[in-house]
This record gives structure tokens, C-alpha cells and sequence, in this order.
């Protein structure tokens, strides 16, 4: 007559198993090599090679910034082009998504003259696959010949797109206080 006899075997330490079974428990010892470490691969990012060959994205973020208030404060329409279907601009916590979305927001903010001053400006390259720059701005707006100025938070992810940056990403918020 044959019996089945299950067991288990559980590792516990590096080294170590401890093999249970009906008959009771068994401690093994085992000689154990770790596997060879694997050599450091830089992920599929932005390289080091790539980021030295990017120009400075301090002055790429000073001259988008410039560009982008001036617009902004002249002509909102004109912001289109530096939006894309998947950009989504997050205002005072209210998400919109596209370019058309994003464009018929900013138009329809309760305001026809404004005026921004920036204070300051930082910015970062980012480790995606694409080049791309986190911008984030401080400063103050005018509006429509308020006498005291709003101050204003804004942070933008520009994306690398054949030669140029379009913004995937922009949140804008009121500094109150």
C-alpha cells in the first residue's frame, strides 16, 4: 500500500528551508550564491546625452513664459497653437481637457484687460522619454485697472515636439493672503 505524503518547502532565510510535512518539520541548510548583480542600465529616459544636447531649460522656459503671458494678456485666442487634444490645464481646481476646451476657458475668464508680471520663474528638464521641461511661475496680475494687483501660481509641462514645446500640462492658481 502506498501512501501520499505531501510536503512543503518554505524558504526562510537566504540559506535556509524549513520543509514541513505529516511527519513533522526538517531544517536544511543549503550552500546558496547570489545571483551576479546586474550592471546599472539607464532606463529608456531621457538620457544624460540627450539632456546635455537639450539647450538650457532655464532660458527655453524664459522665452515660452514671455511668449505666453503676452498672448495671454493681448490676444488669448492666439494660446491655441501651444495646446494639443491631450493637454489639460487645471484653473482654480477645475480640470479642462484639449486644446478647445482649454482656449474657450481662458476666453472666457471675466476679464478683457489683464496684465502679468512675473517674479519668478524655475525650471527643470524632466525625465520622460520626450524631452520635456517643468516650468513653474510666480507672480502677479493685473486686472482690468484693479488697483491692487492678484497674485498667481502657474506650472506648466512643456513637451519636445519636432523642434518646438507644446504644453501637456497647466495649473493655474490664485495666491490669496
Amino acid at each position: 500500500m502506498e501512501v501520499a505524503v505531501n510536503f512543503s518547502a518554505v524558504p526562510v532565510l537566504r540559506a535556509f528551508w524549513l520543509i514541513s510535512g505529516p511527519v513533522g518539520r526538517l531544517e536544511l541548510t543549503e550552500t546558496h550564491q547570489d545571483p551576479p548583480p546586474r550592471p546599472y542600465r539607464q532606463p529608456p529616459s531621457l538620457s544624460l546625452y540627450r539632456l546635455r544636447k537639450m539647450s538650457d531649460p532655464t532660458q527655453i522656459a524664459s522665452q515660452f513664459v514671455q511668449f505666453y503671458y503676452e498672448k495671454f494678456d493681448t490676444d488669448r485666442g492666439q494660446l491655441a497653437p501651444l495646446y494639443r487634444d491631450h493637454s489639460m490645464l487645471t484653473f482654480e481646481a477645475n480640470p479642462y481637457l484639449g486644446t478647445a476646451n482649454i482656449v474657450k476657458k481662458l476666453q472666457e475668464l471675466p476679464f478683457a484687460k489683464v496684465t502679468h508680471q512675473v517674479h519668478t520663474l524655475d525650471a527643470q528638464p524632466s525625465n520622460s522619454a520626450t524631452p520635456s521641461i517643468i516650468v513653474l511661475v510666480t507672480g502677479a496680475l493685473q486686472i482690468d485697472g484693479e488697483t491692487n494687483p492678484l497674485r498667481f501660481s502657474q506650472a506648466f509641462h512643456l513637451v519636445s515636439e519636432d523642434g518646438s514645446f507644446f504644453v501637456l500640462n497647466d495649473v493655474f492658481r490664485l495666491v490669496y493672503g
